[in-house]
C-alpha cells in the first residue's frame, strides 16, 4: 500500500521533520520555488496538511485544495486558520492540547517573578558592572499579591495551582463564569485590571480577543501592576501597552508573545520595565517532544480511523 501524501506547510523541529517522512510521503511546501504556484498546480493531490500555529494554513492556500479532508497543527493556537472556512468544508483539525500546559503555566510564573523581582535587570546591571558603584533599586514582593486571570481554560488553572504556592489571590474573567469554580469572577475585564497585581494573559487568540487588553485595562492595571502575556499578541494594543510602560501608567510587563513575531518592535526592546521573550512559552525538550508526538497520533489516527485524538 502506498504511503499517504502529506502537505506540510512550515518547517517544524528536524526530528519532527524526519519522523514525518519516515512514515509518510511528505511535500515540504516553504522550500517549492513558488509555494503558490506549486499549490495551484499541485494541490489536488493533497488530503492531509500539517501545519503549526506559527505557519497555519490561510484562505488563499486552502482555495488550491479542493481535497483536503484534515489538519494536524502543532500546537494549541488556532488562530491562524480561518476554521468558519474550514468548518463550511468540512475539512477537520486537530491541535496539540494539554501536553503543553505545564510548560506554558511555569514559563507565566517564572515571567511574574521575573518582572516582579526585577531578575534580568538585575542580571543587565551586574553584567554591565555597575553594582561597585551604585544601589540596584528595590523590586515587588511576589507572594501574597493578587492574581488575574483572562482566560481561566487548562493554561490558566495550571498558572492558578503554581500561584497558590506564592498564597496569592485569584480572580478571573471568562465570557461566562465557571461551574463550580472556587476563585472568583469579575464579569468586567477593567475591574479585574483595578483589583489584580498581575494579570495574567491565557485566552485564546483570535477576532473574539483582538486588542481585548487596550489602554482603559492597562491604566486600570496601574503603576504597581504587572501584565503578564503568554497567549497570543493579538490579544494586546501593542502601541497602547508601549505608551503604558514608557509613561509609568503600567508597572511593568512579561511578555512571551507579539502582534508581528518575530518583529518586536524597537521601543519594547528599549524598556527596562518589560521582560521580553521569544515565544517559548512551550519550548522545553520534553514539551516538545510530547507535542511531536501527539500531532503524529492523531494524523495516524486519521490516516486509520478517518477520526483525530484532539480535534478542536
Amino acid at each position: 500500500m502506498s504511503r499517504p501524501h502529506i502537505l506540510q506547510i512550515g518547517p517544524l523541529t528536524a526530528r519532527f521533520n524526519a519522523n514525518l517522512a519516515a512514515r509518510y510521503a511528505v511535500t515540504p511546501l516553504w522550500l517549492q520555488a513558488d509555494p503558490q504556484a506549486f499549490l495551484r498546480e499541485q494541490g489536488e493531490q493533497f488530503e492531509l496538511l500539517v501545519s503549526s500555529a506559527r505557519f497555519g494554513c490561510s484562505v488563499e492556500q486552502l482555495a488550491c485544495l479542493p481535497n483536503l479532508r484534515a489538519i494536524c497543527s502543532f500546537g494549541v493556537g488556532y488562530d491562524p486558520y480561518p476554521l468558519e472556512l474550514l468548518r463550511e468544508r468540512g475539512i477537520a483539525v486537530s491541535t496539540t492540547p494539554d501536553v503543553l500546559n505545564e510548560c506554558v503555566a511555569d514559563l507565566a510564573m517564572g515571567l511574574i517573578i521575573d518582572t516582579a523581582r526585577r531578575l534580568s535587570e538585575g542580571d543587565r546591571f551586574v553584567r554591565a558592572g555597575s553594582w561597585p558603584s551604585a544601589a540596584f533599586p528595590l523590586a515587588r514582593k511576589v507572594s501574597g499579591k493578587r492574581l488575574g486571570i483572562v482566560g481561566l481554560g487548562r493554561i490558566g488553572a495550571a498558572v492558578v495551582q503554581r500561584a497558590s504556592g506564592f498564597a496569592m489571590a485569584v480572580r478571573y474573567h471568562n465570557r461566562t463564569p465557571l461551574a463550580d469554580c472556587p476563585h472568583g469572577y469579575e464579569a468586567s475585564l477593567v475591574e479585574l485590571a483595578r483589583w489584580a497585581d498581575f494579570l495574567v494573559l491565557t485566552c485564546p487568540g483570535g477576532a473574539a480577543t483582538q486588542q481585548l487588553i487596550g489602554r482603559e485595562v492597562l491604566e486600570a492595571l496601574g503603576p504597581d501592576g504587572i501584565l503578564i502575556n503568554v497567549a497570543r499578541g493579538s490579544v494586546v494594543d501593542e502601541p497602547a501597552l508601549i505608551a503604558a510602560l514608557r509613561s509609568g501608567a503600567l508597572g511593568g510587563a512579561g511578555l512571551d508573545v507579539y502582534a508581528a513575531e518575530p518583529q518586536v518592535p524597537l521601543a519594547l526592546r528599549e524598556l527596562n520595565n518589560v521582560v521580553l521573550l521569544p515565544h517559548i512559552g512551550s519550548g522545553s525538550e520534553e514539551t516538545r517532544l510530547q507535542m511531536e508526538a501527539l500531532l503524529l497520533a492523531n494524523l495516524q489516527a486519521f490516516v486509520e480511523q478517518g477520526e483525530l485524538l484532539t480535534p478542536l
